[in-house]
């Protein structure tokens, strides 16, 4: 602690222990106990609270309070328990008979304020920032705090229950920390004192005739199992489960008990426990036996979890696979009767049934599946999956749902009608299978069904009932597709199909492009810049795109009413200018489509559209145009980068003067690697090594980058100072690559030495130089090649680069501010405003 601290702390607390001011902001009594968690943990000494008496003495005082407040009891629970975390401070608390008042059966746990549920949380987290040495648990269970975690389990605050739960765990693996070298067995099992009383309660918990009990055992098991202590107690854990498996074998067979979800999650935690990596064990049995007597919702996340696993057994993997995949086989089945092709499964882990029924139920079948199709998309999102998906059936059975969901598929079967009913028009079920639909494009052996599959997608999309969230997702699964079709097309020369489909995809596009619905039209820009981005260089594609009518629609759509169409507009033809416009051999024809015209059409957005997205859409357009060289020779992108920068400079959204600042740094990236000598190539004498350093500052100058970096430094916007500090810093780098700043003297009596001189006290300023002069203010020629070759070297950019990456705060954060703030609030009456950071 600081000295400045110190003398400030015991004003602090006095006010804080003072029933006579108003109680501080909670946020900030959060920050000073985060100072107090920071101070303890680098230094664990008695000296905290020796040197600084008024922490006691702020603890007796609030203890003295006939009715202190919820808000400041709180404070000093946590505050104590914090500051009891070292054994050291512990015995002195102790000695000061602070702790027993606070945390003991005198404290208040018996008391009015315990109905708070913030004292009784308060009380916890103070036990558990406590309980980091043997004294301390000792304490603990000597003075019944045990007992009081117990109930506090079950406590109608969650998070008061959830954090009694985090409490025991910690205080079980705390308690067997000195017990880890003892070899164990099932017959020989010697808790410490705390571990027994926990291991005990979960044992007559689980065995007790209490359904919120039984649950509240299961959910601290799942916790336990789930944390360090079922990966480095491995024989504890195994001496912990044979004690319960029994019991939880009980639960998975009576139909009575209502925590089979709890169940699921605990068996997926045990499961990770590298006690149970073998094969062999009843532990698998039990696994098994949860998947065939949980319903399939409630084994459905049990199954995908265990497919994660790389040590779960090949036939219990097998088995929960079997789960995911049970109702999309139903669905299969239910599509047509008798059977026209085989189902997914060949036998079932369930019994069907129980599907069959839940996907009959209206409440139920969207649920279900949805989940399903949830868990399927994370399997096939698996780099490694340690079994077989059965893609061509998945694939048929998502295009059932597909047109179960859109009326497009009237099955003969009663099942197949119901589930028909339920799904029509299902928008969730809908987007889920789409999810799947597009990760399964990734799978290579879905060929056979490619015809049928566009011809859902299609339907899909040119179907007028199909809603703008379905129609999006209906475009990136059919983007995700062609470029397979694409990959296929071109090793088995099916161009045909692929020139077929892509026809009536274009013709859908148009009509989608000139849709009233401007989430449709927005998606739409999205989808064809998707393709462009994927099939650019597809020869069927290209002849697709421009005999359509898509070209003049993008074009039009710049001039959209709503702001994110003009934007997905923008960047449509961005993508699209390489194609059509900037190609030396473009099959396009006419005044409308040339590289002049969209240019100025997209500069006339970024100065003048009203909107943020536009334009920026416009600079990261430009970027991308610069980066590819699409803007032509150096002399054209230097008068094109000096427009350009020219109009962004004044823009008051932020992210387009960063964007700004970002098309500088690649421009001047290419200038240099373009003009840079080849160290190959013979030299004359009479050429000097800094013709293309004089070069490089005529075109920077020229440009008029300086004055747009300098200029940026001062922004009121840090992330366009850092990034232009960046570009300058890199700039002095390839100017002054030794780092010999210039004699300070031969600056300061140069004609620009009192223009540098400005410059530097200018930038020291930072945001509050307001309206930084670009044109030559303040003595400085930003477009002369010789001043800005001085002000690299003189001004001190490394610096400034740090001034720019220190937090806006660095000051105010400081715990002293803290204590400044709070020593100016308290007293106030009104207005109880604290600047806290």
């Amino acid at each position: 602690m600081t000295r400045e601290c110190a003398v400030l702390l015991p004003g602090v607390c006095a006010a804080l222990a003072d029933p006579r001011q108003p109680g501080l902001d909670d946020t900030c009594l959060e920050k000073l106990l985060d100072w107090f968690r920071s101070l303890t943990w680098f230094d664990p000494t008695v000296e905290l609270v020796q040197d600084n008496p008024c922490l006691t003495e702020l603890v007796t005082s609030v203890l003295a309070l006939l009715d202190p407040s919820p808000g400041i009891l709180s404070f000093t629970l946590q505050l104590a328990g914090i500051l009891a975390s070292s054994e050291s401070r512990f015995q002195h608390l102790q000695q000061e008979k602070l702790l027993g008042r606070l945390f003991g059966p005198e404290g208040p746990r018996d008391s009015a304020a315990w109905e708070e549920a913030s004292v009784r949380s308060a009380w916890v987290k103070g036990v558990h920032s406590m309980l980091h040495h043997q004294p301390a648990l000792h304490f603990l269970c000597s003075t019944g705090g045990m007992d009081v975690i117990f109930t506090l389990q079950g406590d109608p605050s969650l998070f008061v229950a959830s954090a009694a739960s985090q409490l025991l765990v910690h205080m079980l693996t705390f308690s067997l920390e000195s017990e880890t070298s003892k070899a164990l067995s099932a017959k020989d099992c010697d808790w410490p004192a705390c571990a027994q009383m926990i291991v005990k309660h979960i044992e007559e918990s689980l065995q007790s005739s209490s359904a919120s009990h039984i649950e509240q055992s299961l959910k601290l098991l799942s916790s336990l199992f789930g944390s360090c202590f079922g990966s480095c107690y491995a024989a504890w854990t195994e001496v912990l489960w044979l004690n319960i498996a029994k019991q939880i074998e009980s639960f998975l067979l009576e139909e009575t008990v209502q925590a089979q979800p709890v169940l699921a999650n605990l068996l997926l935690n045990v499961a990770r426990s590298p006690v149970f990596c073998g094969t062999e064990g009843s532990f698998w049995a039990l696994v098994t036996s949860a998947l065939e007597h949980l319903t399939p919702v409630q084994a459905g996340p049990l199954a995908v979890g265990l497919l994660k696993l790389c040590k779960c057994p090949q036939d219990v993997r097998i088995q929960a696979l079997t789960v995911l995949l049970q109702p999309m086989d139903c669905i299969l089945r239910a599509a047509s009767q008798p059977l026209e092709c085989a189902g997914l499964l060949d036998e079932s882990v369930s019994d069907p049934v129980t599907v069959e029924s839940l996907l009959s139920s209206k409440t139920s079948c969207a649920g279900l599946l949805c989940q399903t199709l949830a868990h399927l998309e994370k399997l096939l999102s698996l780099k490694h999956l340690r079994v077989d998906l059965p893609c061509v059936s998945l694939l048929r059975s998502l295009m059932t749902i597909l047109q179960f969901c859109n009326g497009l598929l009237s099955p003969t079967s009663p099942l197949g009608s119901t589930i028909s009913r339920n799904l029509i028009n299902c928008f969730r079920v809908q987007k889920s299978a789409l999810d799947v639909l597009a990760a399964l494009s990734e799978k290579k052996d879905c060929d056979t069904l490619i015809g049928s599959l566009f011809d859902v997608l299609l339907a899909y999309l040119q179907s007028p009932n199909t809603s703008p969230t379905v129609l999006k997702k209906t475009f990136q699964a059919t983007s995700k597709w062609l470029v397979h079709l694409q990959e296929l097309s071109s090793s088995n020369s099916q161009w045909q199909q692929t020139e077929k489909i892509l026809e009536d995809v274009f013709v859908v596009l148009q009509k989608r492009l000139c849709s009233p619905c401007w989430e449709v039209r927005d998606s739409s820009l999205e989808f064809l810049t998707s393709m462009v981005k994927c099939l650019r260089d597809q020869k069927e594609f290209r002849q697709c795109l421009l005999s359509s009518e898509v070209l003049r629609l993008t074009e039009n759509l710049l001039e959209d009413p709503e702001s994110y169409v003009r934007a997905s507009a923008v960047t449509a033809v961005g993508h699209l200018a390489p194609i059509t416009c900037f190609a030396p051999d473009s099959p396009v024809i006419g005044n409308q489509y040339n590289k002049e015209s969209i240019i100025a059409k997209l500069q006339e957005i970024l100065s003048t559209d009203s909107e943020g997205f536009p334009r920026r859409a416009v600079i990261s357009i430009f970027t991308k145009w610069l980066r590819e060289g699409c803007t032509g020779q150096l002399e054209d992108t230097e008068q094109f980068v000096s427009r350009v920068i020219q109009t962004v400079e004044h823009d008051l959204d932020w992210e387009v003067r960063l964007g700004g600042v970002e098309l500088v740094e690649v421009f001047c990236s290419q200038t240099i690697g373009q003009l840079s000598q080849c160290p190959y190539a013979p030299v004359s004498s009479a050429v000097t090594s800094s013709t293309p350093q004089n070069e490089l500052l005529q075109v920077f100058c020229r440009a008029k980058l300086f004055g747009f970096l300098f200029g940026s430094l001062c922004d009121c916007d840090k992330p366009v100072g850092q990034r232009a500090c960046d570009v300058l810093v890199g700039l002095r780098g390839h100017f002054y690559p030794m780092s010999t700043l210039e004699n300070p003297q031969e600056v300061e009596d140069s004609p620009a030495g009192h223009g540098i001189a400005w410059l530097q006290k200018t930038l020291r300023q930072g945001s509050l130089a307001q309206n930084f002069p670009m044109d030559g203010g303040g003595g400085v020629d930003f477009q002369d090649p010789e001043s800005m070759m001085l002000a690299l070297g003189a001004i001190d950019l490394l610096e400034l680069h740090d001034e720019l990456n220190k937090s806006s705060d660095h000051v105010e954060e400081s715990p002293q501010s803290l204590l400044q703030d709070i020593l100016a609030t308290v007293g106030t009456i009104e207005d109880n405003e604290v600047d806290c950071y």
